[in-house]
């Protein structure tokens, strides 16, 4: 995707580093930053500048690659790397697919194999999300409204996005889609990072709280809601940011349409159902504090509830199968069951 013209994915390989666009500083900033060490790449992860199931499980496979580069222990990279979120599966997918590219995982790991094997994953990741777009924006007609929910664009996913993908899509191909953005509290992801990806594409939207969705849906002004997810259980239970499942149960109680975009590598068979998915549970901070850019244009950070309020902060929340119209994938739409899965991992991949 294109900023100010020019080409970016979200993370990239650059010399000896990983190179990542810091989003903790967007919209009011466009800054890169680059990671040296695992410690670093784990603390861009961590600290939610580099964010996004897809995104970080490719960030996860280049910090295996920058271990091998520098001599570091990849088991000892690759636990570092997987403490850090514990909800997205991609990111094991990630640094499983780089590990199983050096079969000497001793003092002497192929460290251009390991490098190929990130990059290979890379482009993987971004001909999905490519994919996925193409088969989602067949669900979408000509001014097709969407709801999304969190950042789910390129950021997200390295390019094209997941939930966005079939919006991007169906843009170019002369659909003029509508999108509804909500917030997304504590993080504000959607009015902060989705906003500004649909500036860049051209797109008309429109920012919402979060709990302005259900009416909307049902003032019938919502077409379609697309979002992502995090981890999707066997039996199609799916995480995602924290505020999706209430969007999930609008539209139900609506007859609106739920899709999850995501590709096969946020599909985790080893999950039995959404129970045993664990969710993340975040700093306090996220929640009492809110940033944000002053007239004068300074970046600050305000506290909003009293000092003694404490605060119980879940990253995530968890859709059941039973709700989900079904899954935009590089394969296809599938349905949201556990054959509709399995068949999904029968299928060639595209590419």
């Amino acid at each position: 995707m294109k900023v100010d013209g020019r080409d970016y994915r979200a993370v990239w390989w650059e010399g000896d580093a990983v190179g990542y666009i810091d989003q903790r500083l967007l919209p009011h900033r466009f800054e890169s930053a680059a990671a040296s060490t695992v410690a670093q790449v784990a603390e861009a992860i961590s600290w939610m500048a580099v964010r996004g199931a897809p995104t970080i499980g490719v960030m996860g496979a280049y910090g295996i690659a920058l271990a091998a580069k520098t001599g570091e222990s990849l088991s000892d990279a690759y636990d570092t790397l997987l403490s850090t979120r514990p909800t997205a599966i991609n990111l094991k997918v990630g640094l499983d697919t780089v590990m199983a590219a050096s079969p000497d995982v001793g003092d002497m790991p192929d460290a251009a194999a390991i490098l190929d094997a990130a990059r290979m994953h890379d482009d993987g990741e971004v001909m999905a999300a490519r994919d996925i777009g193409r088969h989602g924006a067949e669900l979408l007609a000509h001014g097709s409204r969407v709801l999304t929910h969190c950042n789910a664009g390129w950021m997200a996913a390295q390019d094209w996005g997941t939930a966005t993908s079939p919006i991007y899509t169906a843009a170019r191909e002369g659909l003029s889609p509508f999108v509804w953005i909500s917030e997304t509290r504590p993080r504000l992801q959607g009015a902060r990072i989705t906003t500004w990806e649909m500036l860049n594409e051209g797109i008309d939207h429109r920012l919402i709280a979060d709990s302005a969705g259900a009416q909307l849906m049902r003032q019938r002004r919502v077409d379609i809601v697309i979002t992502g997810a995090d981890r999707i259980a066997a039996n199609g239970d799916a995480a995602n940011k924290i505020g999706t499942y209430s969007h999930a149960l609008a539209a139900r109680a609506n007859g609106i349409p739920f899709y999850i975009a995501a590709p096969l590598t946020t599909f985790d068979i080893d999950t039995p159902d959404g129970e045993s998915i664990p969710i993340e549970e975040r700093d306090e901070d996220e929640i009492i504090f809110v940033e944000g850019i002053t007239e004068t244009g300074e970046i600050q950070r305000v506290r909003v509830p009293p000092l003694d309020t404490r605060v119980l902060n879940p990253a995530f929340d968890v859709t059941p199968a039973a709700l989900i119209t079904g899954f935009i994938t590089e394969v296809g739409v599938i349905p949201a069951t556990p054959d509709g899965i399995a068949d999904a991992f029968r299928r060639p991949i595209p590419w």
